[in-house]
């Protein structure tokens, strides 16, 4: 078990050399290895929050902007319960008076910025809106759509303002 200790500090100071040279996924991979090596190794959660944050950082979203729910590590429907939730667990570990890794300050600032956007719902509104893919629902069958066939008039609904009697128009 000595000798996987050893291993794992190896590999833990390549991951840190790899983050000073903010290569995040190079030292991510490296975390990785030592956490498997030796799980009992200290601080390497810590390492692998800065470098995830730092990964997630790094996606685009349609080659315009941060991928703010992959910084925060949340699902794009979570609500803001849940978005404020995981801000304090990431903020706890990526505070930069405990967390001295390099690149933590930054991953601090980072996922600062997601909540500040994802918490709000009229700036959450407006980054959806601008670069999140729309969710499109398309019918399975074409041909079973609600309109009929293809070549059908869509079904449009009509008041008559002088009657009480709504009803379907083709």
């Amino acid at each position: 078990m000595e000798c996987n200790k050893d291993e794992a500090l190896r590999a833990k100071n390549i991951a840190e050399n790899k983050m000073i040279n903010n290569d995040f996924e190079g030292g991510k991979k490296f975390a990785l290895k030592a956490q498997k090596l030796f799980p009992k190794l200290e601080s390497v959660s810590q390492m692998l929050a800065v470098c995830d944050v730092h990964c997630a950082a790094k996606t685009k979203i349609n080659d315009a902007t941060k991928d703010l729910y992959g910084i925060l590590q949340v699902e794009s429907l979570a609500d803001v319960a849940t978005i404020k939730k995981q801000y304090r667990k990431l903020a706890l570990v990526l505070h930069p008076d405990k967390n001295q890794f390099p690149g933590a300050e930054s991953a601090f600032k980072l996922i600062g910025e997601a909540h500040m956007i994802l918490s709000d719902n009229g700036k959450r509104s407006l980054y959806d809106y601008k670069y999140r893919e729309p969710t499109v629902v398309k019918p399975q069958n074409p041909q079973s759509s609600q309109f009929g066939s293809q070549n059908a008039r869509p079904l449009f609904w009509t008041i008559c303002i002088f009657s009480n009697s709504v009803g379907a128009r083709w």
